[in-house]
């Protein structure tokens, strides 16, 4: 197992190994083959009531793939601290560019950053902001859609690309990619990201 696996990564390799270890262990009952093979099986009897025999080895065997998959379901359970799968994780982070070099030292109105609700909308078009941010702002990115709508900054510059982000305020959003001059890698959002973002 790589040292560097994600956490769902570890859990299920470690899993793998416990259940392998179980399968390993569970010794085949003697002539259970040949039994089994055995054409000449005496034919059961069909008397009402009369309750069928379970061999012991049968009966372990059973009670040992019940215990480890109740094993396998309790290191894989749903805890308090695990988010649901359909939720972002925010563990990259991005900072706040503003192409307007007079608006980068002020925090005003006129001088914000919008965050969008949908990266396939209009940048600009009513209802489609999620919060505001400024020049040099840290923000904690999920992940990021390549092509989204276009935006251009004041400098001309133009990207398709849209960061989920979270502002330490607790809004959440998507960035154009041309409000950032991002220099880490961000993996790209699941469908199920998009549709359950703000």
């Amino acid at each position: 197992m790589k040292p560097d696996a994600e956490p769902d990564d570890r859990v299920a390799a470690l899993l793998r190994d416990r259940l392998r270890a179980a399968d390993e262990e569970i010794e085949t009952p003697p002539g259970l083959w040949e039994r089994v093979r055995s054409a000449e099986a005496p034919p059961r009897r069909a008397v009402f009531g009369a309750r069928p025999r379970i061999s012991w080895a049968v009966a372990a065997a059973a009670v040992l793939v019940c215990a480890v998959a109740l094993g396998a379901w309790w290191l894989v359970r749903p805890t308090a601290d695990t988010p649901p799968a359909d939720r972002a994780r925010f563990d990259a982070s991005v900072t706040v560019f503003n192409a307007e070099e007079p608006c980068r030292p002020l925090r005003t109105l006129e001088c914000a950053l919008r965050l969008a609700k949908d990266p396939y909308a209009e940048y600009a078009a009513p209802g489609n902001t999620a919060g505001r941010v400024w020049h040099g702002d840290r923000l904690a990115a999920a992940c990021v859609v390549t092509r989204g709508t276009m935006v251009t900054d004041e400098s001309l510059i133009s990207s398709t690309r849209w960061y989920l982000v979270r502002t330490r305020e607790g809004a959440e959003g998507w960035l154009p990619g041309v409000r950032t001059r991002n220099t880490v890698e961000v993996r790209t959002c699941s469908a199920d990201e998009v549709r359950n973002s703000p």
